[in-house]
């Protein structure tokens, strides 16, 4: 683990807002001046091929969450976005039989589109 994937890993980690990779890397341009962009988008996907963070949202707005715990997410389609939801009545519903018979299921990702209240006002 580089340095700088340790702090883009750090950045999101220590957020609950579901940062975009622009705002995490003006975070962290803070601590590592010369990192670019393009690392950061590398890092980040990386890291979810790792497994150490998930991609919320729409593809043109997309988000990134490290908390790992399991939850769902409601996405706005106006403004972007992302409230994380942990079910108190259900869990997240696990893959079904026919989303097994394709190969194992490592994790499902739940996500509501709407609008959120303040964009419907």
């Amino acid at each position: 683990m580089t340095n700088q994937r340790r702090e883009i890993f750090c950045a999101v980690a220590a957020s609950c807002e579901h940062p975009s990779a622009e705002t995490i890397f003006l975070q962290v341009r803070q601590t590592l001046p010369k990192v670019s962009l393009d690392t950061v988008y590398r890092t980040l996907y990386s890291l979810e091929q790792m497994d150490l963070l998930n991609r919320v949202g729409a593809a043109s707005r997309e988000r990134f969450d490290g908390n790992m715990l399991p939850h769902a997410h409601f996405v706005c389609t106006e403004c972007g976005a992302v409230y994380d939801i942990f079910p108190s009545q259900y869990a997240v519903p696990a893959a079904p039989q026919e989303a097994r018979a394709f190969g194992a299921v490592c994790r499902v990702n739940v996500q509501f589109k709407g609008i959120c209240k303040q964009c419907r006002k």
